[in-house]
């Protein structure tokens, strides 16, 4: 079962202070932009625990009963138990319709912003990487040639069921990383070699050994294709570090990984519009 979407649970809660940090200066546990839901009896997200998010969510239910601050500014020291060492300003405001539907043009806003993950294959690995990967900052699909496979993932998860998965990486956006468990080698390789073909994809990653990666290497040059184009292919996916093939720990290492990646390039974007502003 999936945790509730922030509307969701608006449509559960409708009387809600929506808390959102405004500004953090200095070592913060959440960033400007964070946000909570606070109802009278539950809450939706966090602004990062301790003490703050106590005070936070007292504040906000007195906001509920027509009392509490519109804005707070937290020192995060020893005053309230905390050692960050930063300083956080949080809003509140009280959730009406038009409020709740900012807030929904606002997820949608930053949801199509988000890198697009492509998944070829839902078996037990595929499943356990689409639960992994669904509460993350990415925009997922999974693409499967078998019907019943695609039953059986988690709700709110896109998929696509085609005959030709490899046709389906040409769609995809620039940026976006492949992921390649089907339930067949053959299709594997034509998935692969559509992706790598492609300059312009943050990751390509397949399941398998170094056996299959060099099975691979070999088909790729008796097609004709250039052998670099290995060099940007991650084959095992996860590392070598952790050699436990439950699908879960696949899955986790998988997912630390995609972050890492993403992670890296945003911060290349950021040191280039430093040096070009």
């Amino acid at each position: 079962m999936q945790p509730l979407s922030a509307l969701d649970f608006l449509a559960e809660h409708s009387r809600s202070v929506l808390v959102e940090v405004t500004e953090a200066k200095g070592s913060t546990p959440r960033d400007a932009g964070a946000f909570m839901l606070v109802s009278r009896d539950a809450i939706w997200g966090t602004i990062g625990g301790g003490q703050l998010e106590y005070m936070a969510i007292d504040n906000a239910h007195a906001f509920l009963c027509g009392n509490g601050l519109p804005e707070m500014n937290i020192p995060l020291g020893p005053d309230i138990g905390q050692c960050c060492g930063g300083r956080t300003r949080l809003a509140f405001t009280p959730m009406t319709p038009v409020h709740a539907e900012n807030l929904r043009q606002r997820l949608e806003g930053e949801h199509q912003t988000l890198p697009h993950i492509s998944l070829f294959g839902a078996g037990h690995v595929g499943r356990a990487l689409a639960r992994a990967l669904c509460p993350l900052p990415f925009k997922l699909t999974v693409v499967e040639t078998r019907a019943e496979e695609l039953q059986s993932l988690p709700s709110g998860i896109g998929s696509r069921l085609t005959a030709l998965p490899e046709a389906e990486v040409a769609k995809m956006p620039a940026g976006s990383a492949v992921l390649i468990l089907t339930h067949d080698h053959a299709l594997d390789f034509l998935i692969a070699r559509a992706a790598l073909a492609r300059q312009d994809l943050a990751y390509v990653g397949m399941i398998g050994s170094a056996t299959k990666r060099a099975t691979f290497a070999h088909w790729l040059k008796r097609e004709g294709e250039d052998e670099s184009l290995m060099r940007r292919l991650t084959l095992p996916i996860g590392g070598n570090v952790v050699r436990d093939k439950r699908p879960e720990v696949i899955a986790a290492l998988v997912a630390a990984e995609l972050l890492t990646v993403y992670a890296a390039r945003q911060e290349m974007r950021s040191e280039r519009q430093v040096a070009y502003p």
